[in-house]
């Protein structure tokens, strides 16, 4: 999924027009609509600071922002390829269900992303039992890694903390 998408996704589910959002990044009213609609179509792409100042309107990470460009199944595969290579991630069967799994001896970064993926699971486990909201777990992923207090190096906002 490409910025755009993103932009899309998020500024929908935050219930803002183009216009709205455009104008909390201090586009100008008459255009703020269109030069939206050119960021969430992909005719233009945000710059490193235009994408920061998305983030925050919209109350996400700007990672949240600047996924793989996954829009296509062929793009999705070379991302995982690519994760296969980087980080040791490979493909397996178990019980005639595929699985995606980390091969801990690639890689330091291939151990880092292993502990990140267990913490994913732990917050959907978290979600799956009922000890946190919908609401919550979609705070924590849109967030991440600013709210996973499993990791050392994330600073934890103070009112957390308390």
């Amino acid at each position: 999924m490409a910025i755009g998408e993103r932009i899309h996704f998020f500024r929908l589910l935050r219930g803002m027009t183009q216009k709205y959002l455009g104008m909390a990044l201090g586009f100008p009213e008459k255009s703020a609509d269109v030069r939206l609609a050119q960021y969430e179509t992909g005719s233009r792409t945000p710059k490193a600071d235009l994408t920061a100042a998305l983030a925050e309107v919209l109350d996400v990470s700007p990672h949240a922002l600047s996924v793989p460009d996954i829009d296509s199944y062929v793009g999705l595969m070379h991302t995982l390829f690519t994760l296969e290579d980087n980080y040791g991630l490979k493909v397996t069967e178990q019980d005639g269900e595929l699985s995606l799994q980390v091969d801990l001896r690639k890689n330091k970064d291939a151990a880092r992303l292993h502990e990140m993926l267990w913490t994913w699971r732990e917050q959907s486990a978290k979600l799956e039992a009922g000890e946190i909201t919908q609401k919550d777990y979609d705070r924590w992923r849109y967030h991440y890694p600013e709210f996973d207090k499993a990791q050392t190096y994330v600073k934890v906002p103070p009112q957390d903390l308390f």
